[in-house]
C-alpha cells in the first residue's frame, strides 16, 4: 500500500485524496490550523491526519495549496525533509510561474529529496469520472507512474522542471483569462444598459461563448480570490511581454475586486446575466 502525502485538503487537494484512498492508497495530510470545514473534508476522504516526520516520510508527497503559499509550504517542510532518512518524491502541483516552482526545487533539492514540476488540468475528481489530468515533468517521473493505478489521470509532459508549469499557466490564461475579459465587457454592458441587448446578440451568433460564460461565470464566483494570485503568477510567466504582463495584472486586480465586499454588485450582475443565458 503506497503512502500519499497531500497538502492541503482543500477542494482539489480533498478530492485528489479522496480517489487515492478509493483505489488503496494510504493518504496522509496535515490539519494544523485548519478549520472545521478542511477537517470535514479530509474525514470524508479518508485522509488521515500526520506530523511533518510522517508526511516527509511518505512515498510520494502532492502539494496543492493556493498559489501565493506553495513556496512557504516547501520551506516549512525542508528542515524535516532534510532530517527525514527515507524521502518522498516531492511533487509541487500548483499553479504556480516556472520561476516560482524553480524556486521551489532549489528549497526542495537541498534535502535531498527528488523534485517533480506538476500541474493540474480540470475540475476536481467527482465519482464516476475520469478526473482532472495531472501532468508531471522533470528528471525521472517514472516513481510517479504508479498514481495511475491510484486512479489519477497522469500524464508525463515532456522537459524539465518548468514545463509542467509552463503548460499550467498558458492553460489558465487561456481559460480563466476569457472568464475575466467576459466579466469586463458584461459588466461594462450592464452599467450603460447594453446588458441585454449584449445577451440576445451572444445567443444569435456566439452561442458557444454564451453557454460556456453561463456555466463559467457563477463557478468563478466562489474561486475569485484564488484566480487573483494565480493570474499574477501567469503575469510574472510571461516575462519580457509588457503587453500581456500588464493584461494578466489587470485580470488579478479584476479578480480581486470580485472576491472582495466592494465586489459584491458586481458579481450578482454577473451571475444574473449567467442565468439570463442558460434560459436561452
Amino acid at each position: 500500500m503506497p503512502t500519499i502525502a497531500v497538502i492541503a485538503p482543500g477542494a482539489m487537494g480533498s478530492a485528489i485524496g479522496a480517489r487515492l484512498a478509493e483505489h488503496g492508497a494510504r493518504v496522509l495530510t496535515s490539519l494544523d490550523g485548519r478549520g472545521a470545514a478542511s477537517r470535514a473534508r479530509a474525514a470524508s476522504a479518508g485522509m488521515v491526519h500526520a506530523a511533518d516526520a510522517d508526511l516527509a516520510a511518505a512515498d510520494i508527497l502532492l502539494s496543492i495549496v493556493p498559489p501565493a503559499d506553495a513556496e512557504a509550504l516547501a520551506r516549512r517542510l525542508a528542515p524535516t525533509l532534510t532530517a527525514s532518512p527515507k524521502k518522498p518524491v516531492y511533487i509541487d502541483a500548483n499553479a504556480v510561474s516556472p520561476e516560482t516552482v524553480g524556486r521551489i526545487a532549489e528549497i526542495v533539492a537541498a534535502t535531498g529529496a527528488p523534485f517533480l514540476d506538476g500541474a493540474i488540468l480540470g475540475l476536481p475528481p467527482k465519482p464516476g469520472t475520469k478526473g482532472p489530468r495531472v501532468y508531471v515533468s522533470g528528471a525521472d517521473t517514472v516513481p510517479t507512474l504508479v498514481l495511475r493505478d491510484l486512479g489519477l489521470d497522469l500524464r508525463v509532459c515532456p522537459g524539465g522542471i518548468g514545463a509542467a508549469s509552463s503548460l499550467k499557466m498558458s492553460y489558465a490564461g487561456l481559460n480563466k483569462g476569457l472568464t475575466a475579459l467576459a466579466a469586463i465587457m458584461i459588466l461594462a454592458a450592464e452599467r450603460t444598459g447594453a446588458g441585454e441587448a449584449l445577451l440576445a446578440e451572444l445567443a444569435e451568433n456566439e452561442p458557444s461563448l454564451l453557454a460556456r460564460f453561463a456555466k463559467g461565470l457563477p463557478d468563478m464566483a466562489p474561486k475569485a480570490y484564488r484566480w487573483a494570485p494565480e493570474m499574477e503568477e501567469i503575469a510574472d510567466f510571461l516575462g519580457p511581454d509588457a503587453a500581456g504582463r500588464q493584461v494578466f495584472t489587470g485580470y488579478a486586480a479584476l479578480y480581486r475586486h470580485l472576491a472582495a465586499e466592494a465586489g459584491a454588485a458586481d458579481i450578482a450582475a454577473l451571475i444574473r446575466f449567467a442565468s439570463d443565458a442558460a434560459t436561452r
